[in-house]
């Protein structure tokens, strides 16, 4: 009789294990099996990567910083001479025209000097004339006439000082503007320290604002600048009018002023304002996407699609946008240019390429 003799547990465990393993590698693969690209006839597999192609377009560089705004025409209305208020001929918050009458100050007594000194004017003139006639009969000495015509003058000048004495009660808008809040009210005693009211003029608006002094030689009247104020969803734009021709020592900056459209006066003077400077505008710029640049010892290069398969090329970049890089040299229009899987890439691998549309973007300068 024969006794079998049984593996241990051991061992059939271990011979499981190698099992599990040895068979797959046995069978067939299937077709729908998870692995890298098969591997063709002819070699290494192509690389799916998407390309944009490359287009001239506009491009602006520029700056950001911050302003504030300012009216153009701005004073603080108060009398020459001081006076009681006779009456108060404006609206707060009102758009007056220049020239307007807008406080008239008590003149009574200013009338009443002017119509005396009128008085001794004719008087003083109707002995003027009958000297000149006697000193033409010889009457009388040059002397006698002199003194007459010297109190004509000096009457005449008397009146001169008295009528603008007389203008001077008169307070009125020295341009177009937007009258403020009133500080006084009728019949209050006026100084020249008191001050009736602000008119400014709000339309235009000025925007100062200060610009690092190492972009001191790109700033031109004429430039064009973006600006938001809180409040407002919409970016306003303006013209540069202005730009100090000093730079400031304490802040190395230099003071731009811009000017912009104001209509209804809904920018006020002194609000802070986010200002964007464009500094620089190429029309013909040749942009890629900033993932497509591939930093290397001594230089920048991207990988263009040349008769199907990838080809390295060195290139030098100008303005840079949050997602885009201006392409200065190494590149034609019309080229392809591989913006994905770029850390697989190498000379002379086959790609099949997807073209996709490029994004745009305004550069800031660093």
């Amino acid at each position: 009789m024969t006794t079998r003799r049984r593996l241990p547990w051991g061992v059939l465990a271990l011979l499981a294990i190698v099992a599990a393993f040895a068979v797959p590698k046995l069978l067939p693969r299937s077709a729908g099996s998870d692995d890298t690209l098969p591997e063709p006839a002819g070699g290494t597999p192509a690389l799916e990567v998407q390309v944009v192609e490359l287009t001239p377009r506009h491009l602006s560089r520029s700056l950001t910083t911050t302003g504030t705004l300012s009216a153009v025409h701005s004073v603080e209305l108060v009398t020459e001479i001081a006076g009681k208020v006779e009456s108060i001929l404006f609206e707060e918050g009102r758009t007056v025209a220049a020239g307007s009458l807008l406080v008239k100050i008590d003149d009574v007594q200013l009338q009443a000097e002017r119509e005396r000194v009128f008085h001794r004017l004719e008087l003083a003139r109707q002995r003027e004339a009958r000297q000149a006639e006697l000193l033409q009969l010889g009457v009388v000495a040059q002397q006698e006439y002199d003194f007459a015509a010297s109190e004509l003058a000096v009457l005449q000048a008397e009146l001169r000082l008295v009528e603008a004495r007389l203008e001077k009660t008169e307070i009125r808008a020295p341009f177009a503007g937007t009258v403020g809040l009133r500080r006084v009210s009728e019949g209050a005693y006026l100084t020249p320290q008191t001050t009736i009211a602000r008119l400014q003029d709000l339309d235009p608006i000025r925007i100062d604002f200060g610009v690092p002094e190492r972009y001191a030689a790109r700033i031109r009247s004429g430039g064009r600048i973006a600006f938001r104020v809180q409040g407002f969803d919409q970016a306003f734009e303006g013209t540069v009018v202005a730009v100090e021709p000093t730079v400031d020592p304490a802040t190395r900056s230099l003071t731009v002023r811009a000017s912009s459209a104001n209509p209804g006066g809904l920018l006020l003077p002194g609000a802070f304002a986010d200002v964007e400077l464009v500094i620089a505008e190429i029309e013909d710029a040749l942009v890629v996407p900033a993932m497509a640049v591939v930093p290397e010892l001594g230089g920048k290069k991207v990988f263009v699609v040349e008769d199907g398969v990838a080809s390295p090329r060195s290139v030098e970049t100008g303005i840079r946008t949050e997602t885009d890089v201006e392409i200065v040299a190494g590149l034609r229009p019309g080229e392809r240019v591989i913006v994905s899987a770029i850390q697989r890439l190498r000379a002379g691998l086959p790609v099949r390429a997807t073209t996709i549309a490029p994004g745009g973007a305004e550069g800031t300068a660093p």
